[in-house]
């Protein structure tokens, strides 16, 4: 299937570029009451490169970017650099998305540790059950692969 067929006719053209040309640079048409799983996911996969990109960053507690970061200052930070805005704790960030299951998961999503009710930390998901975070005093951003099944998953919305 080609890009232009999943495109509905009526949105073949966005302002002056044709859906050939904006699929042909990789771009996405997005139209007014539509709603896509691939645009929550462009940005998740956006803000994963963002948080990447910072490996070896120290971890600062309170710290949001662009040099030290606490671990809700790297998905808060990640998440603004691609126009999406997330409160400022792990708990609060965790409340502003869509919560999905472990088998829904994608690259992009926010991984949420909790104890309980109580969620403890935050990273953005990697594929392969690992995650970019900020992990704690002393050490940096790092690709650290999930160490326990007490975690949820959420998509900015």
């Amino acid at each position: 299937m080609t890009a232009l067929n999943r495109v509905p006719s009526l949105m073949v053209r966005a302002g002056t570029a044709s859906a050939l040309t904006i699929a042909a640079v990789g771009g996405s048409i997005v139209a007014p009451g539509f709603s896509s799983e691939a645009s929550a996911a462009t940005h998740g996969t956006k803000a994963l490169q963002i948080a990447a990109s910072k490996k070896g960053s120290p971890y600062k507690y309170g710290a949001t970017g662009p040099n030290r970061f606490d671990c809700s200052g790297l998905t808060l930070y990640s998440f603004k650099k691609v126009g999406k805005k997330l409160p400022r704790t792990a708990a609060q960030q965790y409340n502003k998305t869509r919560h999905i299951s472990a088998k829904n998961r994608k690259a992009g999503d926010l991984v949420f540790f909790h104890s309980g009710s109580n969620v403890y930390h935050v990273g953005i998901y990697a594929g392969k059950n690992k995650l970019w975070h900020a992990p704690k005093s002393g050490d940096v951003v790092r690709l650290q692969k999930i160490w326990t099944k007490s975690v949820w998953y959420g998509r900015v919305k």
